[in-house]
């Protein structure tokens, strides 16, 4: 599922814009598959289940999977973490950060789980007409790894209108910069967690990041998040 991604023009983004698509990630069946454990999974596919009205975190609801991870999680999760540690830790160096990344995300999870951050965070997200997310970033614990990716498992225009995946970026002494990122079925986008390094006249220095989904103006909208650091 990886052999299609330029990896070059994908770090390229992520340094130029803090996100990056790749096309057709997952193939329509998958998305199917995906979307469809939300109400037809096995007990116990997923540990809990959050209706973001109740918390104030927008309109509609999520669902935390559970260790183990169904098929074909771990096997995303592993191949996108390879890709992406060697650009994560470019930018740590970058910044002055001390964190590196292992190579393998088996050996990060391990470290994860060692600072008691055990429990799984990859989830589904459901929006129904008028459902949104508000800006927000997904920080579990004391490790965070500084990319993640949410891959769109429903069809814009067949499926839904709006609920547009849209990004901010917040730089200091200047005025945020929003950015709306069109993705069609099976398209996944990777993304600064947090903050991310910009070249400046006088260095890098550091923006922070923050994502959410504008308001779903018809249907339904089903996406998969994964995330590559646990929760405490």
């Amino acid at each position: 599922m990886f052999d299609a991604v330029d990896w070059q023009e994908v770090e390229a983004a992520l340094d130029r814009d803090g996100v990056a698509v790749l096309p057709g990630l997952l193939d329509a069946q998958a998305c199917r598959a995906l979307a469809a454990l939300y109400e037809g999974a096995p007990e116990g596919t997923f540990r809990s289940r959050v209706v973001m009205a109740r918390h104030g975190f927008g309109r509609g609801e999520y669902q935390y999977f559970d260790y183990p991870l169904p098929p074909p999680l771990p096997a995303l999760r592993a191949g996108l973490y390879a890709q992406l540690a060697p650009i994560a830790n470019r930018w740590n160096t970058t910044l002055g950060l001390p964190q590196r990344y292992p190579a393998t995300h088996a050996e990060y999870l391990a470290r994860c789980h060692a600072a008691g951050q055990v429990r799984a965070t990859p989830l589904l997200l459901r929006y129904g007409e008028g459902d949104y997310n508000c800006l927000h970033q997904d920080l579990y614990g004391e490790h965070v790894f500084p990319l993640q990716v949410v891959v769109l498992l429903s069809q814009p225009q067949r499926d839904f209108d709006g609920g547009e995946f849209v990004l901010v970026e917040q730089r200091p002494r200047m005025q945020s910069r929003p950015l709306v990122v069109p993705l069609r079925q099976g398209d996944a986008a990777v993304f600064a967690v947090n903050h991310r390094p910009v070249q400046g006249t006088r260095g890098p220095y550091r923006v922070t990041m923050r994502h959410g989904v504008s308001r779903v103006r018809r249907g339904a909208r089903s996406t998969l998040g994964i995330i590559f650091h646990d929760a405490a």
